[in-house]
């Protein structure tokens, strides 16, 4: 049965996979795209034309570290002519005023910046590297421009019991919008999963905490917090439906129905440089696998949740089963939820240390 798509309305533009930092919980791919196989700058901002001409509006310039390209100001140019709202999803290692301002000027519309704990000892622990400082620093620039701030914290167990003053930090560094989001288990953060894995006692501690702060901040910051939805009844829904809205395009021009889709080692995946985005949105094997629901089995195929979950995560679902075609185990209606419930019962009370991402690279600094 064949699906009518719509255009898509966002683009994740992974610009490169080189990073300073070292988070434990990388959802990238084991294997990183090398500098050498990165797009040209050429190709990049055929990309973002063909990526406008079907439709798209924003414009998520990532990583990896978007920093580490000097070619960032000219994409972020392109990108912003066209009518696009840019994005930049960063570390904060690099991003100095002078720098900042540049990018401002060439329309830059708003700032993602991680952080990875509340406070030095804490963050510069999980990313690996002193940089703390530097994202204190680099939010202080998004808001002497006037600059909408959302900051972005992965929580696991080695940072939730932190919650309340992930909250009161993002409130110092005067962000507009806070992401709470409990970790992905895929890429490097699937291998360092019995150590990231909150327990239900941090979930159960942190719940009221970020209720009161939505509450209390909902006139000044915006909060969401994504759940651990291991331990929910239902899984999280798949990027409003494989195919539906988003694409993401990888440093070396594989194109992507989700920033995951990779780890379906059974997807065919196709590239920018042998194939128009258009033909790889709308007619591509990888875009179509999972797109509407003629695809779902049972219990999906009957359930009245099917157009709010869509069946779950499709990459979850094939590193759980093997099969990304399956109900996704979260669901408590899922045939394979006793995966996810031996997962559960076999966290360890002492989680193992986490095993840092190696990377090699220095960020740009001018």
């Amino acid at each position: 049965m064949e699906v009518i798509a719509q255009p898509p309305l966002g683009m994740l533009a992974e610009l490169t996979h080189r990073c300073p930092l070292h988070c434990p919980y990388c959802s990238n791919p084991i294997e990183l795209v090398t500098r050498e196989n990165e797009l040209s700058t050429d190709e990049w901002l055929s990309v973002i034309d063909q990526a406008r001409e079907l439709g798209v509006l924003q414009v998520h310039m990532s990583g990896g570290e978007p920093l580490a390209r000097p070619d960032l100001p000219v994409l972020v140019e392109r990108a912003s002519d066209l009518g696009c709202y840019v994005n930049l999803v960063t570390s904060g290692l690099g991003l100095t005023e002078e720098r900042l301002t540049d990018l401002v000027d060439r329309g830059l519309a708003h700032v993602q910046l991680s952080v990875q704990g509340a406070d030095a000892e804490m963050a510069n622990r999980i990313a690996g590297v002193k940089a703390h400082a530097h994202k204190l620093a680099a939010a202080r620039a998004v808001k002497k421009l006037d600059m909408p701030l959302t900051v972005n914290v992965v929580l696991h167990r080695a940072n939730h019991h932190q919650v309340a003053d992930l909250i009161a930090l993002a409130e110092e560094m005067g962000a507009d919008r806070l992401e709470l989001a409990n970790t992905q288990y895929y890429g490097w953060g699937l291998r360092n999963r019995s150590a990231l894995m909150p327990t239900a006692e941090q979930l159960a501690e942190a719940e009221p905490i970020v209720r009161a702060a939505i509450e209390r901040l909902r006139d000044t910051m915006q909060i969401v917090y994504v759940v651990a939805d291991y331990y929910e009844p239902y899984p999280k829904p798949c990027m409003y439906g494989w195919g539906s809205r988003q694409l993401t395009v990888a440093p070396n021009g594989d194109v992507l129905p989700c920033p995951a889709a990779s780890s379906i080692t059974t997807l065919k995946l196709d590239n920018v440089r042998s194939q128009s985005l258009e033909e790889i949105w709308y007619r591509s094997e990888s875009f179509n696998a999972y797109r509407g629901d003629h695809w779902m089995p049972d219990p999906c195929r009957s359930c009245s949740r099917k157009g709010i979950d869509f069946g779950g995560c499709r990459c979850q679902a094939f590193l759980l089963t093997g099969d990304a075609g399956a109900t996704d185990p979260v669901c408590s209606k899922s045939p394979d939820r006793g995966v996810i419930d031996t997962i559960l019962a076999g966290t360890p009370s002492e989680p193992p240390e986490l095993v840092m991402r190696k990377n090699t690279i220095k960020v740009v600094s001018s």
